[in-house]
C-alpha cells in the first residue's frame, strides 16, 4: 500500500502515478463496509483506487496493497469538493469516479464488461460524462442491523423515482438537465435538507483543464451536467448506496421516527445489473 499522510502530500507527490485512468476515489466517512466497497471497485476494472480515510480506519490486508491511501478527514468543511477538485487539478486527461464507503457502482452489463469498456463506448459517443443515479439500499430488519446496513439483506425501492426540469436563476429550463428524486430521500424528505434530496450524480467524468466540481455534485461546464447528448439517449449507471439509510439511523432527529425502511414497494436487491435495467434505474443507451 502506498500511503500519503495528507491531501497536499498526495497531490504533490502521488498523482504522477495516476497518468492513466480510470481512477476511483473512495471517500470513507466511517468504516462501514469499507473493505467491500474497495473490493467492488477494484473488481469493476479501475486502474487505480485511491481511498481517503482517517488513520484509525482499518483496511483488510487483501485490499490494502492494491490501493493508494490518503489520510483525510471527511468531517472537515468542503471535504469532498476540496479533494475532487485537488485531484482534477493535479491530473490530466483521465476519467475519474468518486463515491463514499458503502456505495457500489453498477453499470449496464457490469458482470462481464469493465468500467474501461463502458468508458471506451462513451467516448465513441462523444460524451465526457456518465450520469449515475444514487439508488438507496437498506436492510430489511433494523432490529437485527441497527446501522441500516447489511449486504446479505439489502433492499431497494422498485418505484417512486421521478425527475423535474432543472431551472436557471431566471426560472428557465436548462437544456438537457433534470433533477432526479426518489428512494429514502423522497420517502423521508422531512429529515433531509432540500439541497440534498437529489439522487443524480455525475460520478464518472473525463477530467479537463479548468473543470470545477461543485458541492451539489454538478460542474462548471453545463454539458457535464446533462443526462444525454442532443441526438439520442446515452447510457447511465447506478451507485447503489447504504449512505442515506445509515445517516437516517445515525441522526438523533430521525432514528426514532423510523422503525423500518421497508414499504410495499421494497424488493430485495439482487446485486446484479439486470435488476436495475429492468426497473429503469439505468439506461444502456446504444450499448448492446
Amino acid at each position: 500500500m502506498i500511503h500519503h499522510h495528507d491531501l497536499s502530500s498526495f497531490l504533490k507527490n502521488g498523482t504522477a502515478a495516476l497518468a492513466k485512468g480510470p481512477i476511483a476515489l473512495i471517500f470513507a466517512e466511517d468504516e462501514v463496509e469499507l473493505d467491500a466497497t474497495i473490493r467492488h471497485h477494484i473488481a469493476a476494472g479501475f486502474r487505480h483506487t485511491v481511498v481517503f480515510a482517517m488513520p484509525e480506519f482499518q483496511i483488510a490486508d487483501d485490499v490494502a496493497d492494491k490501493i493508494i491511501r490518503v489520510t483525510y478527514n471527511m468531517l472537515s468543511a468542503g471535504a469532498l469538493e476540496n479533494a475532487v477538485n485537488g485531484v482534477m487539478k493535479a491530473t490530466g486527461d483521465v476519467w475519474i469516479y468518486y463515491c463514499y464507503n458503502a456505495e457500489f457502482l453498477f453499470h449496464p452489463f457490469c458482470e462481464h464488461r469493465t468500467v474501461g469498456e463502458m468508458i471506451a463506448f462513451n467516448v465513441e459517443e462523444r460524451r465526457d460524462t456518465i450520469l449515475t443515479y444514487v439508488i438507496d439500499l437498506y436492510t430489511g430488519d433494523l432490529w437485527q442491523n441497527t446501522n441500516a446496513v447489511c449486504i446479505e439483506d439489502a433492499h431497494m425501492d422498485k418505484t417512486g423515482y421521478y425527475a423535474l426540469a432543472r431551472k436557471d436563476r431566471w426560472n428557465n429550463d436548462l437544456d438537457r438537465q433534470m433533477d432526479f428524486f426518489g428512494g429514502l430521500r423522497w420517502r423521508f424528505e422531512e429529515h433531509i435538507p432540500a439541497p440534498r434530496r437529489r439522487i443524480d450524480r455525475v460520478s464518472l467524468f473525463r477530467n479537463k483543464p479548468d473543470l470545477v466540481f461543485h458541492p451539489d455534485h454538478t460542474f462548471n461546464d453545463p454539458e457535464y451536467n446533462t443526462y444525454s447528448c442532443p441526438w439520442h439517449h446515452n447510457l447511465t449507471a447506478a451507485v447503489c448506496s447504504f449512505r442515506t439509510a445509515k445517516a437516517l439511523k445515525r441522526n438523533p432527529g430521525s432514528t426514532y421516527d423510523i422503525e423500518t425502511f421497508k414499504w410495499h414497494n421494497s424488493v430485495p436487491f439482487e446485486w446484479h445489473s439486470q435488476q436495475l435495467l429492468d426497473l429503469g434505474l439505468m439506461e444502456p443507451g446504444q450499448w448492446f
